[in-house]
């Protein structure tokens, strides 16, 4: 399916690459014209379609890969991928060095999967199979020199637009959006999504990824906004009463999970089969495992930020956490 670039903003276009079988459906790429270096700021999955499509609307644009140069918020697939196979050795690939660095180690992705998962309480018989599913092999030999990286108040200056990186940590260790403060906009990535909540998941107990995320959001609401040109989904025409929106929703979440360890101590994996979910299944139990997987993992992100702000304690039990309210 061919999707037709849209016009934004003089100079700046969107082509939705598909996500086939995602409910994300789309990834939403943006493109800037410039007479000297055109950039393109997230690309999507690798897919024969996706190539094709993207390779079409460049082509609808009259834009030189060659002259081009790429720009990607965070380490996701969806916005990751297809830069990898496009970017020509003349195009510099713009991204962050935390994501840079996970890349580097991602032979290791799938046991620290297996660990985190194992200390939620996922059942072990399942879990193998379940994480097989992501296979990292495609990242394996990337020379993270392939990367220019960015970091907090660097500036991009491409077609009329004058982009200032803004870090985001939350939705990836690394994730950083682009602010326009001359015409008030901000490019977010999966850090602010309109009709979708971004995922916010643990996958390591050193870190604390929801309160990263919430102090990004507090971060961006200082800014002075007037569009929000996500990652996914439509556009945002009022910045802050999203993000009061997105932070209620983790509030909700929170309330949750401490109403549901009132009783007695729980695991991740059964305190999310309690929590109120958006998914496609009528029920937890006959909802896909690995939806269940990711459910466990944002549920232990939130344990995580409830522990350090004091709420609850963890115990150690025969390899996995068990979660009380704080005595």
């Amino acid at each position: 399916m061919m999707t037709l670039p849209e016009e934004i903003y003089s100079n700046m276009y969107m082509i939705k690459i598909p996500i086939p079988k995602n409910p994300l459906k789309a990834t939403n790429s943006y493109i800037i014209k410039d007479k000297n270096r055109n950039l393109v700021i997230d690309t999507g999955i690798h897919q024969n379609e996706t190539i094709d499509i993207m390779r079409m609307g460049l082509k609808e644009l009259d834009v030189d890969l060659e002259e081009t140069d790429f720009f990607i918020t965070h380490i996701h697939s969806d916005h990751l991928d297809l830069a990898l196979n496009l970017a020509p050795n003349s195009s510099k690939i713009f991204f962050n060095k935390p994501d840079t660095n996970d890349l580097a180690r991602c032979k290791t992705w799938n046991d620290e999967l297996h660990n985190i998962a194992a200390i939620c309480g996922f059942p072990e018989s399942r879990l193998q199979k379940t994480i097989e599913r992501y296979a990292w092999d495609r990242y394996l030999g990337l020379d993270p020199n392939r990367f220019t990286i960015l970091k907090e108040g660097d500036k991009l200056d491409f077609g009329g637009f004058h982009f200032k990186c803004i870090e985001t940590p939350g939705h990836s260790r690394g994730h950083m959006c682009l602010y326009e403060p001359g015409k008030k906009i901000l490019i977010a990535g999966d850090h602010i999504l309109d009709d979708i909540t971004p995922n916010i998941s643990l996958f390591s107990y050193k870190e604390n990824p929801l309160r990263d995320y919430l102090q990004s959001l507090d971060k961006v609401f200082n800014l002075d906004i007037e569009l929000v040109l996500p990652g996914h989904r439509g556009f945002i025409k009022d910045c802050n009463r999203r993000i009061q929106e997105l932070k209620n929703h983790h509030r909700i979440r929170i309330d949750e999970i401490l109403s549901e360890l009132e009783n007695n101590r729980k695991d991740a994996f059964h305190i999310a089969s309690k929590i109120t979910w958006d998914m496609k299944c009528d029920s937890w139990e006959l909802s896909p495992m690995h939806q269940k997987l990711f459910a466990s993992l944002e549920t232990i992100a939130h344990l995580k930020y409830l522990e350090e702000e004091g709420l609850i304690q963890k115990e150690i039990e025969e390899k996995k956490l068990l979660f009380s309210l704080k005595e």
